[in-house]
């Protein structure tokens, strides 16, 4: 049979926990619950160890951080990932796990916002932040099928996607990265419309609007010049070459007109921005080279520990 693990991250979660592992224990019976408490400091370790999960620990605080640890440390057949706060049901754990273990995905991406999300969701930024993410990801990677839902903890993985992929970000950030890696390493995805419901009365978010919104963002634009830097520098350079000509063509049509250049502090400076429209290009091409070269690299590890979960 098919090993299943169900991987929990958990910061003080103490009022769904139970329930949370009741839920998943009761859709896949034949699966091991894994629990990872992150310093928790009301009992939830124990409330899950109560309710049959195993439990363990990880020390360093974010959930990034927990992920890193989960993905090290188990090995199974079918990782299905979700949040201790209850506000995922069970009922499409099973459907998930089959898109896995039939080969039909690497990454299954439990989409909240093609179903209750807007409704349910009690915090307006959080659905702005979460159309604007999406959004972001759709213009920059391209993908064939549009990626519905890039936030959500909702998910099943592979093995070949679980051991293979490295884990950069420590917060809340993590689930945008894991998205972005499967997009720039062509995993086969599929998005699986799952009903959401808000946290119940009494427990809170860990997740900062702001704070973490801006991570989020930032991680985009970050893992954006490292996978695509050719169009990175690239657009910066056009941008320089052309505020550059915007400052040059005056002065060129005075000196073209007069024989004449009054404005040596513009030509100067136009002419610093065309040289640094030009380096931007040029370490485009560079770190293009570098990443297509990383790029194959993967392929050929991808190839050797693909023999592995065969």
């Amino acid at each position: 049979m098919p090993k299943i693990a169900v991987l929990i991250p958990c910061y003080n979660e103490s009022q769904t926990i139970s329930k949370v592992v009741r839920d998943y224990r009761q859709e896949l019976p034949e699966a091991e619950i894994f629990v990872y408490d992150n310093n928790s400091s009301d009992g939830t370790d124990k409330i899950a160890r109560a309710a049959g999960a195993i439990v363990r620990y990880e020390t360093r605080q974010g959930k990034g951080n927990v992920i890193r640890t989960m993905f090290r440390d188990i090995d199974a057949d079918c990782y299905l990932m979700i949040d201790g706060d209850d506000t995922y049901p069970a009922d499409s754990a099973r459907e998930m796990c089959d898109l896995i273990l039939s080969g039909a995905a690497d990454m299954v991406i439990g989409d909240r916002l093609s179903s209750t999300y807007f409704t349910e969701n009690k915090r307006p930024f959080h659905n702005v932040g979460n159309v604007m993410v999406r959004k972001f990801i759709n213009m920059f990677w391209r993908p064939k099928v549009p990626i519905l839902d890039v936030m959500t903890g909702y998910r099943a993985f592979s093995p070949l996607f679980v051991k293979s992929f490295p884990v950069l970000s420590k917060g809340f950030e993590i689930e945008t990265e894991m998205t972005i890696h499967a997009l720039d390493k062509n995993f086969l995805l599929k998005s699986v419309p799952v009903n959401y419901r808000d946290r119940p009365a009494g427990s809170e978010s860990k997740l900062n609007t702001y704070i973490d919104g801006a991570k989020v963002i930032m991680t985009i634009f970050n893992l954006y010049r490292d996978y695509k830097p050719l169009q990175f520098f690239g657009a910066i350079a056009l941008i320089l070459s052309i505020i550059s000509l915007i400052m040059f063509v005056p002065v060129f049509v005075q000196y073209l007109e007069t024989s004449l250049v009054p404005r040596f502090p513009t030509l100067i400076v136009s002419g610093f921005l065309m040289l640094a429209a030009l380096l931007s290009f040029m370490c485009g091409l560079i770190l293009d080279t570098i990443a297509k070269n990383n790029r194959k690299n993967f392929e050929l590890y991808m190839n050797l520990i693909r023999g592995k979960f065969n």
